[in-house]
């Protein structure tokens, strides 16, 4: 089985971002020794996926820390403050980047009688931990995942939620993996999703290269897979997951929720906890990036459609909790998700 590269990782003081911009047909890393580096890599995409950027936003923090020219412990936590700000913007949605850049930010002042040196020391070791934790959390849903599946089970994913969203093994690829060696994965129906096709260009690529069956279809083509009882269970992940289990993904997400309800189909997000956000109430409250309409209205850089004509690109839409069979997150499994149920999980 071919292992899959690195999606992110530190070495000798620079950050190594694999390009997924390129995929599937280059392996590129871009070597980031800044900050802002990272922010833009973020920003366009060259590295995303929630907990894949949760990752990219700490050791970005990492990198601006120990670029700032103080031994003044209180100037040095203003500028990490802003230099944090600055990369939570990149990516509005996504929960995990948030999260990751404020644990990063909590670790340095819960050090702050430390000399800014060894602050510095410790965000870089913080920004690895994050890391390690975010690989052993989605084999942990990997694992819990699988024990929903059924032998002989075909699966439909949409966007690509695998290794190369996180910091490696996946959410819902991770559950599919797990289930796959464990003899239960028939085939994998993969939507293409349009409008920068991550389920074409990323997921085809992880599925071809862990040898899992799998077959690209369109998004509109899903519905009709349905009718012919072709799908056993829906597995998508997470952006940012509400206190009442509302849940964002890539857009598209909510239009497969409706269509699996309607034929009686089990309707799965996998995600860490670290993507569910606990101030936000409900769906209603999260902010849904918008992105160019160049990404609409072009295909590598080639027109299809009347370049003058009015573009809407949301990025993300909100799946209604009570559309969703259950969340899966490394904590175990929560059936028909609520405020009350999600409240017991976050403790």
């Amino acid at each position: 089985m071919n292992s899959m590269p690195r999606t992110i990782y530190w070495k000798s003081g620079k950050v190594y971002i694999l390009n997924q911009a390129l995929l599937p047909f280059s392996i590129k890393y871009e070597v980031c020794d800044n900050y802002l580096r990272v922010a833009r890599a973020i920003e366009v995409m060259e590295i995303r996926g929630a907990p894949a950027i949760g990752v990219a936003g700490a050791m970005g923090l990492a990198l601006g820390a120990i670029k700032i020219n103080t031994a003044d412990v209180r100037v040095f936590l203003k500028k990490l403050d802003n230099i944090g700000k600055i990369l939570i913007s990149t990516r509005p949605t996504g929960y995990n980047l948030e999260w990751a850049v404020n644990r990063m930010l909590e670790t340095a002042v819960a050090n702050k009688k430390q000399p800014v040196s060894i602050i510095k020391t410790l965000m870089v070791s913080e920004a690895n931990n994050i890391l390690a934790e975010d690989i052993a959390m989605n084999k942990a849903i990997g694992d819990f995942g699988a024990s929903l599946l059924n032998k002989g089970s075909s699966l439909l994913t949409h966007c690509n939620a695998g290794a190369l969203a996180t910091g490696g093994y996946g959410t819902a690829l991770g559950v599919i993996r797990s289930a796959h060696k464990q003899k239960k994965v028939k085939r994998v129906y993969i939507d293409e999703t349009r409008p920068r096709l991550q389920g074409a260009r990323l997921t085809a690529f992880e599925m071809l290269r862990e040898r899992i069956p799998a077959t690209l279809i369109s998004d509109n083509m899903a519905g009709q897979l349905m009718s012919k009882k072709a799908i056993d269970a829906v597995i998508v992940g997470a952006d940012r997951i509400a206190a009442n289990g509302d849940s964002a993904n890539k857009i598209g997400t909510y239009s497969l929720a409706v269509l699996a309800g309607y034929h009686g189909i089990p309707f799965y997000i996998a995600a860490p906890s670290s993507t569910i956000d606990a101030g936000i109430k409900s769906g209603k409250s999260i902010v849904i990036e918008e992105r160019s309409r160049k990404e609409i209205l072009e295909i590598n850089g080639r027109l299809i459609a009347p370049k003058n004509i009015e573009v809407y690109n949301p990025s993300f839409d909100v799946t209604p909790h009570e559309l969703i069979t259950a969340i899966i997150t490394e904590k175990g499994i929560l059936k028909s998700p609520d405020a009350k149920k999600m409240k017991n999980i976050l403790e």
